[in-house]
């Protein structure tokens, strides 16, 4: 214990945390203690922060980020603007920009499947051409036929369905984790990791720094290539103030050949599977795609290993069924879709919002967090007073107490409008899904939340007329049997709950 201890306390992460609290320490020290220049140094301070809130007004961005910073600025004018520019223009981010803009160049052709399926949608499925249209011609993601679609929930049946999957590699295993924890679901798999990279198979890991600050030793990389597994942690944690800090690897996604990618909520740690309780049972989603469209998943993990690595990959000899046709039929459309926070396009964003404002019977959305900007509230108000029957579910037990205060501050504006509330009482559902009108569902790794939306890299599949449709609907119905439906009496709490409530949701944009 004692050794772990010293270990914990003089590992690297610890020592860039003290870093990072010595810079803030020196800033404040410098213009505190500058007597005799203080009020000029405060003067100087005091016409940044005017200055930066010109700048952040005139910035494209959503008017609630905007807000939380002009917000905190007035509150701290000495320190606000300064902390703004020192959080904001970083030569590490815009390098971060210019490269994923290459490699997105570079691969952008590599996605595109035999069939092209948008003169389908300009004649079936013209409810839903807008998005499609967009996704494919603008954003780079095209929709595939060819795909058979597998909702698995909750975390347990991934796991047996990655246990079942990942043995059957030829080529390559690739995945890529926000978390992942030494533990019964992670042992299981990398057990099978190990089996197949002495087998000669290509076995890549990536995972989130920040996501496994508490999980993973920081040699842990060099233990996996011991076992002929190669693997990088992503923008790792740095003795610097930096908003590439907050661009975390939020995605899950496992490949098998090209041919079999999951996505969802689940990561490889073993309270998604139930094995350890945190917070009562955990309620988790995920998809299992085999076909076509797994191609698009192995094209985006190459994107972020290529980003991480500056590795330059030869993208054409993974992929599958070069000499021959995809032996999968089709059971609906599928498109998968991935979304960065450094390109400003707020894809994830696009494709919620474009089912709520298409949906016309329905509308049944899970997500873990319920912390929105205006133009989402106002669209969820807005289908069901249009006679939309809108339902959102989201966990009773809580995981962070100051987001779930957030949440549950959206509460009332919503169930004003008609949209019915759910809280999953059986313990945490962690699942991020949308369902609406039998037709189209999403299943991924995007949560109801501004860092989720604006700030991670993310990604999901996005389901037309498929099999996955109706089982994310009938999962859906069945949740509803273990959730509690919130009144606007709940809501009502004390003055001083409210008080809290309101400050939380100022300054939502930045937690």
């Amino acid at each position: 214990m004692l050794y772990k201890a010293i270990r914990v306390v003089f590992s690297q992460r610890v020592l860039v945390s003290v870093l990072i609290l010595l810079q803030i320490a020196l800033l404040f020290f410098f213009v505190t203690t500058s007597v005799k220049y203080f009020d000029i140094i405060r003067v100087i301070l005091s016409v940044i922060s005017i200055f930066v809130v010109f700048i952040i007004f005139n910035k494209k961005s959503k008017p609630a980020y905007k807000l939380s910073w002009v917000f905190l600025i007035l509150a701290v004018p000495v320190f606000g603007g300064l902390f703004y520019l020192l959080f904001t223009f970083q030569s590490t981010t815009k390098k971060a920009r210019v490269q994923m803009e290459s490699i997105i160049q570079e691969t952008r052709a590599f996605f595109t499947p035999e069939d092209n399926a948008l003169p389908f949608f300009e004649k079936e499925g013209r409810d839903r051409l807008r998005l499609v249209r967009y996704l494919q011609e603008y954003a780079g993601f095209p929709v595939y036929s060819h795909t058979q679609t597998e909702y698995l929930t909750p975390g347990e049946a991934k796991f047996e369905a990655l246990l079942r999957e990942l043995p059957k590699a030829e080529d390559y295993i690739f995945l890529e984790y926000f978390i992942v924890e030494e533990g019964l679901m992670w042992d299981s798999i990398l057990e099978i990791l190990k089996e197949k990279a002495k087998a000669g198979v290509d076995v890549r890991l990536l995972y989130d720094d920040m996501g496994c600050l508490l999980h993973l030793p920081q040699s842990y990389p060099k233990t996996l290539a011991e076992y002929g597994i190669k693997s990088f942690v992503f923008n790792k944690f740095r003795p610097a103030l930096s908003t590439l800090q907050n661009n975390r690897d939020h995605r899950k996604i496992a490949i098998i050949d090209g041919k079999v990618a999951f996505t969802g909520g689940v990561n490889l740690a073993d309270e998604y599977i139930n094995a350890v309780e945190k917070f009562g049972h955990w309620k988790d989603a995920s998809i299992m795609l085999k076909g076509e469209a797994a191609w698009s998943m192995t094209l985006m993990f190459l994107q972020m290993w290529e980003l991480t690595t500056n590795e330059k990959i030869d993208y054409f000899k993974f992929r599958p069924w070069q000499e021959e046709d995809c032996p999968y039929e089709s059971d609906g459309w599928v498109l998968p879709y991935a979304d960065s926070p450094i390109d400003k396009e707020h894809v994830s964003e696009h494709v919620y919002m474009e089912i709520i404002t298409g949906a016309k019977d329905y509308l049944y959305i899970n997500s873990p967090y319920l912390i929105i900007d205006d133009t989402m509230l106002s669209a969820l108000a807005l289908a069901a007073k249009a006679g939309v029957d809108v339902r959102i579910v989201t966990p009773h037990h809580w995981d962070k107490l100051l987001v779930h205060i957030t949440t549950r501050s959206y509460y009332r504006d919503l169930i004003e409008a008609g949209v019915k509330i759910y809280e999953y009482t059986a313990g945490f559902i962690h699942s991020k899904t949308f369902v609406s009108d039998d037709k189209v569902a999403t299943v991924g790794t995007t949560n109801l939340d501004f860092r989720s939306l604006y700030l991670h890299f993310e990604c999901g599949v996005w389901m037309y007329e498929s099999r996955g449709v109706r089982l994310v609907k009938e999962d859906f119905c069945k949740t509803l049997e273990a959730c509690h439906l919130i009144t606007l009496e709940d809501c009502r709490g004390n003055a001083l709950l409210r008080l809290v409530q309101n400050v939380l949701r100022v300054f939502a944009p930045l937690m």
